[in-house]
């Protein structure tokens, strides 16, 4: 959940490490620090806040040199503090080391090396590692990496470290379990981060490290890089280079206050992207790869287990709609996070969906990996090319929505949603089950969407307007049904994320089973009213509200007369297919919670105790 750097080459490291940071800061943090190696000798600068706090710390200080590593902390063990704060020393500064995720059995190795004489300055599981490893090779006499190894083939959880040493001032020790570690191979230089964001302006040429691989970067005196890879066991392996498929300008701003706006202006083109090459209308057809290339398993599958977290749990129920109503394939929606610790009954014949943004989740891919031990075929959906989920499952689709550095999920839930609707049509068109004309209506509405998209955006400007009003609420309640009830959800969870307002989804029909006793004249209710099916149903709703003084904003589908003349504030929508209504209705959702967030002055591309990729539990 934290953000990593590291640099070994020719250039200055101190601006590297910095706009590394800067990068890596909507990744969530609340600490940061540096280490870099000049003078002869490891130079730690850290601070609690933001890396803007450090840039201001070490203004002051000396900060040439050549290597480096750099770190923002999401506080885990001990709280958020400059002790605390990455990165850490070994006990006579010989070694300093930045880790993401959670060394598990800390308490126990901490123990025996405060009996053999150790001190220990944080509350941290990552001094534990680098006092460790500093042990191991004082005490037996190896090499820092043959301790490296020794310590990590030691260690019970998760991690992503980097690691510097005094005596090998041209050498990075980088290792991943659990947690993600990308290399950057640039001209005579290495690069390490958590992920691509701090390398992409570099160079494009990348590794990723797999499962309890362990590399080893260094540049000879005479400026000549080398890369060595191994694993836990002391294997060599082959760097496989693969190519970022990244632009630089996804990673700024242009000229929008935030990114989440950005992103939520972006989804014409992420949607149009999603379905690129995907969708043919003028010959009636949807081919999506993974499923063509793996159509038995799909074809004698005994059901479709859809897991995710959060905004992806979320796509995953609309996914749960679609591909039961078109293909006619049971379907269940898991959060991940319960998946892997209640012992599901899983089948050879099941197909295990995973769903996510980063595609490092660490909820996920521990579901994955249940999934594939007990023998399912798995389908990843992720956006990030070569992340771990994209490698570690059987095949998938990429959302192609870009990079997403709003912590808040906007256009990935959108492309989410495109995906699994797609993969929907794919399976019923394989089965042969679905017609020529609902096809084509389908396919149809799905070429509509960018278009459709950008008129509703054009709401921005109302929507700003009426979520004033709400700026002091400390409750909302969103209300939906069918594919709405899916976005309701949605709806309530971005509004919590970045306005810290409290909001509940539900679906409509269970509002007299209990939600209906909290609705007075202080409760903003949002109603997703812009489906035909169930219309009545959802006036019945509204009235019930109505009754009881409840504030109404709706959103509706143009032309509506009914639920508008209900309704204190709406927002129209163009018309859709039900199962694509949420990618245009959660427009006015995302835009509803920013503005609020906006309103209160929270920071809405950081919002307080998130992380964009939670890569530990």
């Amino acid at each position: 959940m934290c953000g990593i750097v590291a640099y070994v080459g020719k250039k200055q490291v101190y601006p590297i490490l910095m706009k590394g940071l800067h990068r890596l800061e909507y990744r969530g943090y609340d600490s940061a620090g540096i280490c870099i190696y000049n003078r002869n000798r490891l130079n730690i600068y850290k601070r609690r806040g933001k890396v803007a706090d450090l840039e201001e710390f070490v203004s002051d200080k000396d900060v040439s040199g050549t290597i480096g590593i750099a770190h923002t902390r999401w506080a885990t063990h001990g709280e958020p503090n400059q002790c605390n704060a990455h990165p850490h020393f070994s006990q006579f500064a010989d070694l300093a080391l930045i880790h993401n995720g959670i060394i598990e059995n800390y308490q126990t190795l901490k123990k025996e090396l405060i009996k053999q004489g150790r001190t220990f300055y944080s509350e941290t599981d990552t001094e534990v590692l680098v006092q460790l490893i500093d042990y191991i090779r004082m005490k037996s006499e190896v090499s820092l990496i043959d301790a490296v190894h020794q310590a990590l083939s030691q260690v019970v959880g998760a991690y992503a470290v980097a690691i510097m040493s005094k005596e090998s001032p041209r050498t990075l020790i980088v290792a991943r379990k659990g947690s993600p570690l990308v290399i950057g191979i640039g001209k005579d230089e290495f690069l390490a981060a958590s992920d691509a964001t701090p390398i992409v302006e570099y160079t494009k040429d990348v590794v990723y490290l797999d499962e309890e691989e362990i590399a080893v970067l260094s540049i000879s005196p005479k400026g000549k890089p080398k890369m060595e890879i191994t694993n836990l066991k002391n294997v060599k392996k082959v760097p496989l280079i693969r190519k970022l498929e990244m632009n630089l300008s996804a990673l700024e701003k242009g000229g929008y206050p935030h990114f989440m706006l950005k992103e939520i202006y972006e989804q014409p083109k992420t949607i149009r992207d999603s379905l690129s090459g995907r969708i043919n209308i003028e010959r009636n057809t949807v081919a999506l790869s993974g499923v063509i290339d793996n159509k038995e398993k799909f074809l004698k599958a005994r059901r479709i287990i859809i897991v995710g977290c959060g905004t992806s749990w979320h796509a995953g129920l609309v996914g749960e709609y679609a591909i039961e109503e078109l293909a006619r394939i049971p379907v269940e929606v898991e959060y991940a996070s319960e998946f892997r610790y209640r012992d599901p009954l899983i089948y050879p014949d099941d197909v295990v969906i995973a769903i996510s943004q980063s595609g490092e989740t660490a909820d996920t891919l521990a579901a994955v990996k249940i999934a594939k031990q007990r023998g399912a075929f798995v389908y990843g959906i992720c956006n990030v090319v070569g992340s771990s989920i994209a490698r570690a499952t059987d095949s998938g689709s990429y959302m192609h929505a870009g990079p997403e550095i709003g912590v808040a999920s906007t256009k990935a839930f959108t492309a989410q949603v495109g995906v699994l609707v797609l993969l929907a049509l794919a399976l019923a068109k394989e089965k042969k089950i679905i017609n020529g004309s609902r096809m084509e209506q389908i396919i149809k509405a799905m070429y509509e969407l960018p278009g459709k998209i950008e008129q509703s955006l054009k709401q921005n400007g109302a929507i700003a307007d009426f979520a004033k009003i709400f700026t002091y609420s400390r409750n909302f309640l969103y209300l939906g049904r069918g594919y709405s009830y899916p976005l309701a959800l949605e709806g309530a969870l971005k509004l919590k994320e970045i306005s810290y307002i409290h909001a509940e989804g539900y679906p409509a029909a269970e509002m007299k089973h209990g939600p209906i006793a909290l609705i007075d004249a202080e409760m903003p209710v949002v109603v997703i009213a812009a489906q035909k099916e169930n219309y009545e149903k959802i006036l019945s709703n509204i009235q019930e509200v109505k009754a009881r003084q409840g504030r109404i904003i709706s959103i509706v589908s143009e032309g509506d007369t009914e639920v508008k003349a209900l309704s204190d504030f709406s927002v129209e929508i163009p018309q859709t297919e039900a199962m694509l209504m949420p990618i245009l209705a959660c427009i006015p959702l995302q835009l509803l919670a920013y503005h609020i967030a906006v309103q209160k002055g929270c920071n809405v591309d950081q919002p307080r105790n998130l992380a964009k990729s939670v890569t530990v539990e």
